[in-house]
C-alpha cells in the first residue's frame, strides 16, 4: 500500500513552508530559548490563521478536525522549521479534553485552542517524568497523574535541556478536575495524538538537517574538491536519506490508523503500535541525521552560533519525547502502553 499526499495536502504543506520561511524561525526559536516568548506566539497566531491548531479540534469546538493526516503534514513543515513551543502538547490537550466528556470544560478551552489564543500544555506525570514542556509560559497546564487531571496554577523553575527552546517546568497545585477512567482513556488519546506529532516534527526536522548538510558538503573542500565527492560521505547522506524515506510512509500510516482508532477496540490497539512504530523510526531517523550533519560539518557543527545547531538540538530530546525507542518498541511488540509514556 502506498501512503501518498492528495493535491490539497500538499498545497497546504507548501503554503506552512512558504510562511515559515519567511518568519525567519532561527531568530524566533532562539527568543524562546532567551525566554522572550513574543516573536514565537506572534507566530503561533499565525499558524493558528491557517488552520494548524484547528485540525485536532472537532468541528462543534470552533475548530476542524480531528483530521489527523492533515496533522501529520502541518507538524511535519513545523519541524522542517524547527517552530518552538508546545505545540504536540497543545495537541494533545485538545484530544485529551475532547475525548473527557467534560462539555464545559471542552467548551471553555477548544475554541480558544483552534484559534492559537490559548497555547497550553499538557503532562503524564511520573516520578521520572515530572516536568511539562513550557509549564512557565503556557495560558494552561493540564497534569495527568494516574486517573487524576488538574489544571496547574503555577510552575517550578525552569529546567535545562539539550534544545534550549524545550523549557520544561514541573507544574504545581492547581484544581483537580476529574478523576477515573474517563481520564485514562483520555490520556491514552491524546497521547496517540502527541506520539504522532511528534514522529511529524521528527521527520520534518530530519528532512532539513539533510538538505542542508547536503548544501554543505557540495560547498566544503578538502584537497582541492568538494567534499561531497567523497565515498564515505556519500554513504553517510544516503543512509541518512534512506532512513527518512523509510519513516515517511510510517508517519503518513500512523495518521490513517488514529483516523480509526475510534472504530473499535481492536483498531484503537492498532493506532498504538503504529503511532509507536512511527515514533520511534521517525525518531531514529532524525537523531540519525543530526549526528551525520554535526559530523560532516566538523567543527562549525559545534557551535551555537550556527543556525542548524538548533535542529542539531531538537532531535535528541523530540526522539525520547512522549516514549523513548525503547518503550515504543515495547509497545509494538506487546501492545501496551507503557508506563511514563511521556518520558
Amino acid at each position: 500500500m502506498r501512503f501518498l499526499l492528495n493535491d490539497e495536502q500538499r498545497e497546504f504543506a507548501r503554503s506552512l513552508d512558504t510562511m515559515l520561511a519567511a518568519a525567519r524561525t532561527p531568530a524566533v526559536v532562539r527568543a524562546w530559548a532567551a525566554g522572550d516568548t513574543a516573536p514565537g506566539r506572534a507566530l503561533w497566531s499565525r499558524l493558528a490563521d491557517a488552520g494548524v491548531f484547528a485540525l485536532a479540534v472537532p468541528e462543534r469546538h470552533e475548530g476542524l478536525g480531528p483530521l489527523p493526516a492533515e496533522l501529520a503534514v502541518a507538524f511535519t513543515e513545523l519541524g522542517r522549521h524547527a517552530v518552538p513551543g508546545p505545540l504536540a502538547e497543545t495537541v494533545a490537550a485538545a484530544a485529551f479534553l475532547d475525548r473527557l466528556g467534560d462539555r464545559a470544560l471542552a467548551a471553555d478551552w477548544l475554541p480558544g485552542i483552534a484559534s492559537g489564543k490559548s497555547a497550553v500544555s499538557f503532562a503524564l506525570l511520573a516520578a521520572d517524568a515530572p516536568y511539562a514542556l513550557d509549564a512557565a509560559t503556557a495560558d494552561g497546564v493540564f497534569a495527568v497523574e494516574g486517573d487524576t487531571v488538574r489544571l496547574a496554577e503555577s510552575a517550578g523553575e525552569v529546567q535545562q535541556s539539550a534544545d534550549p527552546a524545550r523549557r520544561l517546568a514541573r507544574p504545581l497545585g492547581g484544581t483537580v478536575l476529574a478523576r477515573g477512567a474517563a481520564v485514562t482513556d483520555a490520556a491514552r488519546h491524546a497521547t496517540r495524538h502527541a506520539r504522532l506529532a511528534t514522529a511529524a516534527q521528527s521527520l520534518g526536522l530530519g528532512r532539513t538537517l539533510l538538505v542542508h548538510t547536503v548544501d554543505h558538503v557540495r560547498r566544503r573542500s578538502q584537497f582541492g574538491v568538494a567534499i561531497g565527492s567523497f565515498q564515505a560521505v556519500k554513504h553517510q547522506l544516503a543512509n541518512v536519506l534512506i532512513t527518512l524515506e523509510f519513516a515517511e510512509p510510517l508517519v503518513h500510516s500512523a495518521a490513517l490508523a488514529l483516523a480509526s482508532a475510534d472504530l473499535s477496540t481492536g483498531a484503537a490497539a492498532d493506532a498504538d503500535r503504529e503511532i509507536a512504530a512511527a515514533k520511534v523510526v521517525a525518531g531514529e531517523a532524525a537523531y540519525g541525521a543530526a549526528l551525520t550533519a554535526l559530523q560532516l560539518h566538523g567543527a562549525l557543527g559545534y557551535t551555537d552560533e550556527l543556525d542548524l545547531s538548533l535542529w542539531i538540538r531538537k532531535a535528541r530530546p523530540l526522539r525520547n519525547a512522549w516514549g523513548t525507542p525503547s518503550a515504543c518498541r515495547a509497545q509494538v511488540v506487546t501492545g501496551l502502553v507503557p508506563d511514563g509514556a511521556q518520558a
